[in-house]
């Protein structure tokens, strides 16, 4: 285990060289893509511009979640809690990777707002964890929770002979609900109403904004 003592010059290095690497290197995963075996029918020109746009989605709140955990990490007071985050952030970081992979067969690009939603999404983890390890633990397991909920709502709009997306997302999906368990286990707790429905929000404009830019 790295018993280090990070100075805040050291934190700050460290932030831009992580969101650097999120934002301008192309992401690698540890692991193979679930979309790695077998085939799929060809798709049309419509399926494949629905798919492209839903994964644009997708790969933005990756982006936003290497910088919410970041944000979370900095903050937070239990060195146990700091490493759980870094160990989510990697498996993010696979997930980052599969969704720009599989964007880029789609004909894609990254969302041009990415730069935007990572900013606000390390100011958000930032914030959440100044809070608490508890309250941040909470943040986590209500923002995989409706991380969740989004992935099942593309998997169902997707096009159905899109199978190389549908198998990211549905691994996506099973990881996230272990993050959320994770934290739970943890300690987190149970976040006020008004601040759920605002993340809420929040995760409505930047999905709204990635599926059309």
């Amino acid at each position: 285990m790295d018993s280090r003592r990070y100075t805040p010059l050291d934190r700050l290095i460290g932030g831009i060289d992580k969101a650097i690497n999120v934002l301008a290197v192309p992401a690698q995963a540890a692991r193979s893509s679930p979309a790695a075996a077998g085939g799929e029918p060809p798709l049309s020109e419509a399926e494949r511009r629905k798919s492209s746009r839903l994964m644009r989605v997708n790969h933005a709140g990756e982006v936003a979640a290497q910088a919410l955990y970041q944000g979370q990490a900095l903050t937070a007071r239990d060195p146990a809690v700091a490493a759980a985050m870094r160990r989510a952030a990697t498996e993010e970081s696979d997930h980052l990777a599969w969704c720009e992979q599989r964007l880029a067969e789609l004909g894609g690009a990254p969302s041009r707002l990415n730069p935007i939603w990572y900013l606000g999404s390390l100011a958000i983890g930032a914030l959440a964890g100044a809070f608490g390890d508890r309250t941040s633990l909470g943040f986590i397991r209500e923002t995989e929770r409706q991380v969740e909920t989004h992935l099942g709502g593309h998997l169902d709009r997707l096009p159905v002979a899109d199978h190389r997306s549908r198998a990211i997302l549905e691994r996506m999906r099973d990881e996230e609900s272990q993050h959320g368990r994770t934290a739970e286990s943890l300690g987190g707790v149970d976040l006020p109403l008004p601040v759920r429905a605002a993340m809420h929000l929040v995760s409505r404009v930047m999905t709204r904004g990635s599926y059309l830019a």
